[in-house]
């Protein structure tokens, strides 16, 4: 009985936190409207800063003090996403500065790829624009992301993620530095080859030549012959095309079926990749800021301030306003030791009011924010 009379207690003490929360968010309401009228932001950190240290002082003991700060915290952060709806409600999304488009210009594009000819990216760029594409390759991905910013070519292909070796750091680092945006994404099917000089025989051989991602992919295929020198490329076909040229038996290369049709190699072994499952996802790069009117994915990065609880109320957005997020990385920021850029991927296109509304609430709260597509 004792446990019951308590539990009503509870219950009536709730009841009232439920109707003075209703009557705080009612003149945060109204100040939504002021803050419309005047053009005044909705957050103001100095104002939150000065009322948590009030509300902290209020509790009775630390513990307390921590709590009702917590507490605190989320019910501002909720009075600012009501402000923030009370803006979209006004058509005062904020502008995104991309564009909507049917489709993606590709007739007479010119298109570059980082490798040599037989690099899984041409693969995945034939994939994305047909066979007769006109493309052309660079040495790196510094090089491809320059070459789309100059206008030397209208779209790139890179490699931003490996189903079991994870991200392409470069990639996304290289992301925040151009100002390029993606428009579209390629996923192809990795299976690494074995291959060498026509008649070359295992016991020959004593260096392979790959990609790192790929040394590591064909790892337990390769740790059974701890013999083999192992030497990173820049890329698999680079490595194809150094076996061809080089003309020694005793060097090999891990790379596509067709960089070794390419480069007249022979293949000594097949799928020598230990995951059947392994796959590339390529991301189609312009220097337009453009996205499809039929896209579902949206990629962002953002930095947070350094602080407690940040990220949580910046992802909070995302989950407020129902939208699913797919992906979350981070990268050091160059400078600043022990500090994270954050890139997300979420669910959504541009032109849906519930991503206005997120972006809106992220791009006032982050300390920097940049959409990255939306494809």
């Amino acid at each position: 009985m004792e446990l019951l009379e308590l539990r009503e207690e509870l219950d009536r003490i709730d009841e009232q936190i439920v109707n003075l929360y209703e009557e705080r968010m009612d003149i945060c309401s109204k100040v939504a409207d002021y803050k419309i009228e005047t053009g005044k932001k909705v957050l103001d950190k100095s104002r939150e800063e000065e009322k948590l240290r009030k509300v902290r002082s209020l509790a009775r003991n630390e513990f307390n003090a921590h709590g009702v700060q917590e507490l605190f915290e989320q019910i501002m952060s909720m009075s600012r996403k009501l402000q923030y709806n009370k803006l979209a409600e006004q058509g005062a999304h904020g502008k995104l500065p991309f564009i909507g488009v049917d489709k993606l210009d590709t007739q007479k594009a010119r298109v570059v790829f980082q490798g040599a000819e037989g690099a899984y990216s041409q693969m995945a760029m034939m994939k994305y624009f047909g066979d007769d594409v006109n493309c052309f390759h660079v040495d790196t991905f510094r090089d491809a992301m320059g070459a789309i910013e100059e206008g030397s070519a209208d779209y790139a292909v890179l490699p931003i993620e490996n189903s079991t070796a994870g991200i392409v750091n470069e990639i996304y680092d290289l992301l925040v530095e151009y100002e390029n945006y993606i428009v579209g994404e390629q996923i192809i099917k990795i299976e690494h080859c074995l291959m060498g000089l026509p008649g070359t025989k295992f016991d020959e051989i004593r260096t392979v030549y790959s990609h790192p991602q790929s040394l590591m992919q064909s790892a337990r295929y390769l740790n059974v012959h701890d013999n083999w020198r192992q030497i990173s490329m820049q890329n698999n076909a680079f490595a194809a095309r150094k076996v061809s040229e080089d003309k020694d038996r005793s060097q090999a290369a891990i790379a596509s079926e067709q960089a070794a049709k390419i480069y007249g190699l022979d293949i000594l072994e097949r799928c020598v990749n230990h995951s059947e499952t392994n796959s590339t996802r390529f991301i189609i790069i312009t220097n337009q800021k453009i996205f499809l009117k039929d896209a579902t994915k949206v990629s962002l990065c953002l930095e947070v301030p350094h602080e407690s609880g940040s990220l949580y109320h910046m992802l909070s957005h995302i989950i407020y306003n129902n939208l699913n997020m797919t992906k979350i990385e981070s990268r050091p920021i160059e400078g600043r030791n022990w500090e994270y850029r954050f890139f997300i991927d979420f669910e959504g296109n541009l032109a849906d009011s519930a991503v206005k509304n997120a972006l809106r609430g992220l791009r006032e709260e982050a300390r920097n924010m940049k959409i990255l597509g939306n494809y």
